[in-house]
């Protein structure tokens, strides 16, 4: 046994106080010598620590350094191998961070902080240590998170204000393109390959494609998802229920999932991996869906579906707004009567049809009509009769005339339509065959049958002197076409040529 003083050990090797010292710090304490020409290297010494805590022989490196480099992360080694020569070149102090295999067998942070010393030879020595960072490193990653996550909330709350401002200050007639739009913006916020709109039929049992973005490159798929029947999609029938009954967001993490059937064979077609479905409801109906794709294998956050309801009840929001809009400005400029458009369409629709003659010399035709001896009806039938006879007649001016055609009833009895892209000769047929089917129309009300027939004025505006400033001349020109048709007996027509009678 060594006598010992008062003082302490008497030993005075140097090294052995060293290592005393080393062992009694918590990292690793080094000398890592690199040759000249790097070729070779080894620690010139190493505290005993890298062997409790990474399982390394301290003899084994001090003969060479393989071994440390063995045990530093695979996605880590290149970035420790720069850094190293980054330092050799400046001599700056060297200081990283890398993750090092511990004895335990998984990996953990550790950062090197060492100060190099050129040797006469042009060899390096750098004299530091390592230590592990993992506590440090778990609140940094911790942080991190919280501030992307705080990134992400922050612009998915900007970017959902902006759509809102969007919807609400949309004009009429723009809500395709609004509804484009968010589907473009959301699906690049959140990195999908599709994002769709689909609408259902009131017995859920046809779903139709209204609306799709796609990421470039891949293809679209809403020219081949019109009017699509769900009837043979037994599983899909069930979650459009769940979907229907419950409000469900329908998520499908992958294809596997799926059971074997029609549905799983056309999502493999469409090299869909993953896909959301969330409900649009408007007035509280399940009025379709909006829905994401996933064309490659992805993590989802955990919140995702909340997120897409967010944007569901965006559009939901926009189409009931739509809805009501529709309906408020359809009762303003359709008779409600007979259903046909009135004045206050027809006009608009005839300044727009100068305006075409104008610019391309498209030219039209227009046809006025008037119930004969309407007041003798009335007087006999009181006004139902009247009415019954009026929406008769609309249905007859529907059935022979083409969709293109602008059907409107002008005032009283008195009706318009207005042609184009037709002869004036295929304009009178069509007038002739509307008189003929008035006068062979059995127009029965309450057991009564009602004599009821129809004169009518047809104006082509080629057979005005110029181009008018307003549709009023051409009106008058064939309102005045009505009148001789009545002084000529009535149950005929007027145009240019003068009276046709079938």
């Amino acid at each position: 046994m060594t006598k010992q003083s008062s003082e302490g050990p008497r030993n005075t090797d140097s090294d052995y106080f060293f290592r005393k010292l080393a062992s009694g710090i918590p990292g690793v304490l080094f000398t890592y010598w690199l040759s000249a020409d790097s070729e070779l290297h080894r620690y010139l010494f190493v505290s005993d620590q890298v062997q409790s805590i990474l399982g390394l022989d301290p003899a084994v490196l001090r003969k060479k350094a393989g071994a440390m480099f063995s045990v530093i992360h695979p996605d880590d080694i290149s970035g420790v191998r720069m850094s190293i020569a980054g330092s050799v070149k400046s001599l700056a102090p060297w200081r990283y961070q890398a993750r090092l295999k511990v004895r335990a067998g998984h990996y953990e942070w550790f950062e090197v902080h060492a100060i190099p010393e050129r040797q006469i030879d042009g060899s390096t020595a750098w004299y530091g240590q390592f230590y592990n960072i993992g506590h440090y490193k778990e609140l940094e990653f911790t942080l991190r998170d919280r501030e992307a996550e705080s990134a992400f909330q922050a612009n998915f709350q900007r970017v959902i204000a902006s759509l809102s401002t969007e919807f609400i200050n949309l004009s009429f007639g723009t809500i395709d393109q609004c509804i484009s739009k968010l589907l473009e913006t959301i699906g690049r916020f959140f990195a999908v390959d599709r994002a769709y709109v689909y609408g259902f039929s009131p017995d859920y049992r046809v779903m139709d494609n209204t609306h799709e973005w796609c990421s470039p490159g891949v293809p679209s798929l809403i020219d081949t998802q019109r009017n699509v029947q769900t009837e043979d999609f037994e599983w899909w029938q069930g979650k459009i229920e769940e979907m229907v009954s419950g409000n469900k967001v329908v998520f499908v993490e992958a294809l596997d999932q799926l059971p074997a059937g029609p549905e799983r064979e056309l999502l493999e077609q469409q090299s869909v991996c993953s896909m959301f479905c969330v409900p649009i409801r408007v007035r509280g109906v399940v009025t379709g869906f909006f829905g994401v794709d996933s064309l490659r294998e992805r993590a989802w956050r955990e919140d995702q579906a909340d997120l897409l309801i967010i944007v569901s009840g965006l559009l939901s929001g926009a189409l009931e707004r739509h809805r009501l809009e529709s309906e408020l400005l359809n009762q303003s400029i359709r008779d409600p009567l007979t259903t046909l458009h009135n004045r206050r369409y027809l006009m608009p629709r005839l300044n727009e049809m100068l305006s075409r003659v104008n610019r391309y010399g498209e030219h039209f035709t227009m046809a006025m009509f008037d119930l004969d001896r309407f007041k003798q009806i009335n007087d006999s039938c009181g006004h139902l009769g009247g009415d019954y006879c009026l929406r008769r007649f609309a249905d007859i001016l529907l059935e022979q005339t083409r969709e293109t055609d602008v059907v409107a009833r002008f005032g009283g009895e008195e009706f318009v339509v207005a042609f184009s892209g037709v002869s004036q000769a295929d304009v009178r047929d069509t007038v002739s065959r509307i008189i003929c089917s008035v006068r062979d129309h059995d127009f029965i009300f309450e057991g009564r049958t009602l004599p009821l027939t129809v004169s009518a004025g047809i104006a082509a505006i080629g057979e005005l002197s110029g181009i008018p400033a307003s549709p009023d001349p051409l009106i008058r020109l064939a309102d005045e076409r009505v009148y001789f048709a009545k002084q000529a007996g009535r149950d005929c027509l007027v145009d240019a040529s003068g009276v046709s009678r079938r």
